[in-house]
């Protein structure tokens, strides 16, 4: 029998998940992996994520990126996914996800491998692609939860982390921040933690980043006076969007005050995915106006420019 989740989730949608890349991992459908570009681009011609460069020991060819909860509580204009409600006819229920119980987290990690090495193996006869590589690609060493969804809503979201690191690998976790609860018990910590800021204020959160709970952006600020507890690698990542989220720079200096983050991320929006039914192009930045924005930023916080990306439009700021 189907899981509650296969109910809830059309077939179309599933059928439009598979077709993009997705798999769907376990017996209840919450989990998925998908094949990073940045690892397709590291196999293929040896360009690599901005990650490596910045935050080592990370590898992109041998990076699993996956989601355990791939429903989420927000409907941020730039995520690249489709919601609920997107397209005409197509709804479900998306937040929260209609389950009873939630699968194994060595379930989870170990289908996502598996997953993986499948979705890698038309790669092998790739003349372009070194065989040394592609044979270490099969094997992650690092496991970064930032597919889609919300990755803090899966309950056992510590014992991810442990099973990855059984399997030796280090772990990534992406959050939107509005579950500071869920980051307060964990008692395993990944090894680096991403808080995702789309707004350095209520009113412009409420238009960027719509959330489906009323409390989002209370939470997201409880989640920021929390960070300085946690003893792991932080990250603020600022998606800037051109025209939307821009005006308070003050705003987003008190927000790196608060939280005293290892390191700070401006990333350009980009105009991908379904994002582009939500968002002009006009909205994505150009790298010149990501440096200007960090430039101003770094002035105000105090933290230095570190790094640049082109490719992934993203600046580098640490203390």
């Amino acid at each position: 029998m189907e899981s509650s989740l296969a109910y809830s989730l059309p077939p179309e949608v599933r059928s439009l998940y598979y077709k993009q890349g997705y798999r769907l991992v376990g017996k209840h459908f919450h989990s998925a992996v998908k094949i990073c570009r940045w690892t397709k681009e590291s196999l293929r011609s040896n360009r690599v994520c901005y990650k490596e460069l910045w935050y080592p020991p990370v590898e992109s060819h041998r990076c699993m990126q996956m989601t355990p909860y791939i429903g989420c509580n927000c409907h941020c204009l730039y995520c690249w996914r489709i919601h609920s409600g997107d397209r005409e006819g197509l709804n479900w229920k998306e937040f929260p996800l209609s389950l009873e119980e939630f699968d194994e987290p060595s379930d989870i990690i170990d289908e996502a491998i598996e997953k993986r090495r499948e979705l890698l193996s038309g790669w092998r006869g790739n003349p372009r692609v070194d065989k040394k590589k592609f044979e270490e690609s099969l094997k992650p060493t690092m496991m970064t939860m930032s597919l889609t969804g919300e990755p803090t809503l899966y309950p056992r979201i510590s014992e991810l982390v442990v099973e990855a690191e059984k399997r030796g690998m280090i772990t990534f976790i992406v959050s939107n921040g509005t579950m500071p609860e869920a980051l307060e018990r964990m008692y395993a910590l990944p090894f680096q933690l991403y808080i995702s800021v789309p707004a350095p204020d209520k009113n412009t959160y409420m238009k960027v980043a719509r959330p489906l709970i009323k409390d989002a952006w209370e939470r997201l600020n409880e989640t920021l006076e929390l960070l300085p507890s946690l003893e792991t690698r932080k990250v603020l990542r600022f998606t800037v969007i051109k025209g939307w989220n821009t005006a308070n720079i003050e705003g987003y200096a008190g927000i790196v005050e608060r939280a005293k983050p290892d390191f700070v991320e401006v990333k350009a929006y980009e105009w991908v995915g379904q994002s582009r039914r939500r968002l002009s192009r006009e909205a994505m930045p150009y790298i010149g106006d990501i440096e200007g924005f960090a430039c101003k930023l770094a002035n105000l916080t105090g933290f230095v420019i570190k790094g640049m990306y082109e490719p992934s439009g993203a600046v580098l700021l640490a203390s």
